[in-house]
């Protein structure tokens, strides 16, 4: 595949707000829009029939194809209030042992419905904090999962971990199951911060947690950080990537706090008059982007960082990035499969969601189902335009093939919105190319909504652009 210059570091520097535009562009970073983790969102779905999901599987995958799987785990010990997962706090082992008992069911179930297939590819445990199975409960739950559906050649096993509940006997358990990356919540390394947030966490944690991940032979380590938390600055954040960046990481996500209280309640104990103005917010995150970048990393997509030797970042420069449920990825297997309450899978056929209440999700694979409750079967123009916005918040350009009286149509509708944001400078057009410009590449966002017919019906569920 023919190699693609790669410009991903060349973003907007703070400097460049401090022109006439600056109004204009705080309202477009203040307007919520989705994140863009699929064509249609997770705002859109409806109602699905069981029987839908399994003629899907029957239908739409083909004895050669690669799986990916996501396994949602939705408890913590504790809720940290910034979190706006489908995740509830928990201290019940008996509780936990049930969510396991119906995940091993489910995933009984789903690999009876599935037809031949090429076996998983990506394996993806998250949550919540998925660590909270324990070993043997991971041991169960991979063991089956290795049975059932079978691992190809190099596949990658990832999970989400809490630094403050990682051991010794928990990392030896990762290293003997296979796992190849991990990340860790780090968020921001202040102490203070931590408070505001309900998630104390020493730095000597997350160290101590990256150190034994290694010596597992777990090699990926991500780290995740945010920016927009209460009583954050520059500083704060600035300090918190030097920190990721000498440890180490192998990948780096830098997210935007979503305050959406009436959605996540729990965000109420976070006090609102602290969270960071958008002119803030944006020059915390080009804060970020430049110590990162300093510190020897290529910036991807809207929000991720990898070493230029890593597979994401070669990934980038090839034009081959992706993005799915689980944020920008290298995964291009056709099918993603999700187990667990909540969780969210794709076929090239729509979306399937399972039930979100853990209970009636467990009911419902104790009574012989698989526990689909919503969803969405996708048209030739949802796939069309969420092609195009998956390009743009990939690549930050798009090659556009006019000679198609589809994507013409496309194209003509988003038009008009494409001129504005060129009269902000946050995009050119050219004779059948579309590209971000640097001073853009934070709103992309906003400019990947001008495909999207829905960007409007959902607002409130969205988080701020930037």
């Amino acid at each position: 595949m023919r190699r693609r210059k790669d410009t991903r570091t060349e973003r907007a520097q703070p400097a460049g707000m401090t022109d006439t535009a600056l109004p204009s562009r705080l309202l477009l970073a203040e307007a919520r829009v989705p994140r863009y983790t699929s064509y249609p969102t997770a705002a859109q779905f409806g109602p699905l029939e069981e029987a839908t999901y399994r003629r899907w599987l029957t239908e739409q995958v083909s004895p050669g194809d690669s799986l990916s799987l996501y396994v949602h785990v939705p408890f913590c010990r504790d809720l940290c209030w910034y979190c706006a997962c489908h995740t509830r706090p928990t201290r019940s082992a008996a509780r936990i042992e049930a969510y396991l008992g119906a995940l091993l069911a489910e995933a009984g179930q789903l690999a009876e419905a599935l037809p031949a297939h090429g076996g998983i590819a990506h394996l993806h445990l998250g949550g919540g904090t998925p660590s909270i199975l324990g070993p043997e409960g991971l041991r169960a739950l991979v063991g089956l999962l290795r049975e059932r559906f079978g691992l190809r050649p190099g596949a990658e096993l990832a999970i989400e971990l809490a630094p403050r509940l990682f051991d010794a006997p928990l990392a030896g358990t990762l290293g003997e199951l296979g796992f190849t990356r991990a990340s860790l919540g780090v968020q921001d390394i202040d102490l203070e911060i931590q408070r505001r947030i309900g998630r104390p966490q020493p730095v000597e944690q997350v160290a101590e947690a990256a150190r034994m991940l290694r010596a597992a032979g777990i090699a990926g380590v991500n780290i995740d950080l945010m920016y927009g938390l209460p009583g954050q600055t520059e500083d704060h954040v600035a300090a918190s990537a030097r920190f990721a960046a000498g440890l180490g990481a192998d990948r780096l996500a830098v997210f935007g706090y979503a305050h959406l209280p009436s959605a996540r309640p729990h965000q109420r104990a976070i006090d609102a008059a602290l969270l960071p103005g958008a002119a803030a917010r944006m020059a915390q995150a080009e804060r970020a982007e430049r110590e990162l970048v300093a510190a020897g990393y290529v910036a991807l997509g809207l929000d991720h960082f990898a070493r230029p030797e890593d597979p994401l970042a070669i990934a980038a420069a090839e034009g081959r990035l992706r993005r799915n449920f689980q944020g920008y990825t290298t995964d291009a297997a056709p099918v993603l499969l999700g187990l667990g309450a909540s969780a969210i899978g794709s076929l090239p056929g729509g979306f399937a969601q399972n039930l979100v209440d853990e209970r009636r999700y467990a009911e419902a694979v104790a009574a012989g189902h698989l526990p689909v409750a919503h969803g969405l079967a996708v048209t030739v123009e949802d796939r069309l335009r969420g092609n195009l916005i998956e390009r743009l918040m990939c690549d930050f350009a798009l090659d556009l093939d006019l000679d198609r009286p589809e994507a013409a149509a496309v194209i003509r509708d988003a038009l008009p919105r494409l001129v504005e944001l060129e009269g902000e400078g946050l995009v050119r057009r050219g004779p059948g190319r579309l590209e971000v410009t640097p001073l853009g590449r934070r709103f992309v966002r906003q400019v990947a909504a001008c495909f999207d017919v829905h960007a409007g019906a959902a607002a409130a569920r969205y988080s701020v652009a930037v």
